[in-house]
């Protein structure tokens, strides 16, 4: 973190690009938002004040994701590609989790410091009816997501032993991404299937706003929780077996 911090404010302008990135990001999402409100009351079964809530956890998610998962993976394509992945393998520390702390980028807190504005302003708005159980499904179930995110993640970058360039998949997580803005029920079967268990975004956004209002059911914690169990394994089974296939600039 300390490295990451001094690596960014480097480039102090990164932080007001971020900013403006970001500011963007929610006017866009709230001019949706309000669109669609203008002609409804509901959505699905969702009322405006949940969506705000989901709108929030989708700016906390993406924020948590750009500021560690994504670059320290794409960190990891490049040392792959680069073979410079040999001065991570030869340290004393476990290999992946060396890989998963490799870059920070500490502006993308600003997509979580506005999500939580945003997430604050929806349960202010319903009255602050979050109690104990509710805080602890959204804490397990954030947990799980960003367990289920990193895996998903670690899995894409871990095919760079094989593929050399392939950078740009990533660019697939970020298009399908902007689906979260709005809870995964809404959409056709097809889609639903793909966003929860192709790319997860399900389980990032949807699940733990489902949690915090109080919408989630134990079927559905349940899953959460077996899913990235699942996730875990196999991301960290798939990364051994691809660091068989490496060759590095010393190999």
């Amino acid at each position: 973190m300390r490295i990451g911090i001094l690596n960014e404010l480097a480039y102090r302008m990164n932080f007001l690009v971020q900013l403006l990135q970001s500011g963007m990001s929610l006017l866009t999402a709230l001019v949706g938002f309000l669109v669609v409100f203008s002609h409804t009351e509901t959505l699905g079964d969702w009322r405006p004040n949940d969506i705000l809530a989901l709108l929030g956890v989708y700016l906390i998610v993406g924020g948590l994701v750009g500021l560690l998962i994504r670059p320290s993976m794409s960190r990891l394509m490049e040392d792959v590609r680069e073979g410079t992945l040999d001065y991570t393998l030869t340290k004393p520390e476990d290999a992946q989790f060396l890989v998963s702390i490799a870059q920070v980028r500490i502006w993308k807190l600003t997509d979580f410091v506005l999500g939580s504005i945003v997430l604050g302003y929806a349960l202010f708005n319903r009255g602050l009816d979050v109690g104990f159980d509710e805080t602890i499904a959204f804490a397990v179930t954030l947990t799980c997501g960003g367990a289920i995110v990193y895996s998903f993640f670690l899995i894409l970058s871990t095919l760079s032993f094989w593929f050399i360039r392939i950078d740009n998949i990533l660019v697939i997580f970020d298009a399908m991404y902007q689906a979260g803005r709005w809870p995964i029920g809404l959409y056709p079967y097809w889609l639903k299937f793909v966003l929860t268990f192709i790319v997860p975004i399900a389980f990032a956004i949807t699940v733990p706003a489902e949690g915090l209002i109080g919408r989630l059911d134990a079927q559905t914690l349940g899953l959460d929780i077996g899913v990235a169990t699942l996730m875990i394994a196999v991301s960290r089974l798939f990364w051994r077996y691809g660091l068989r296939n490496y060759s590095g600039a010393s190999a």
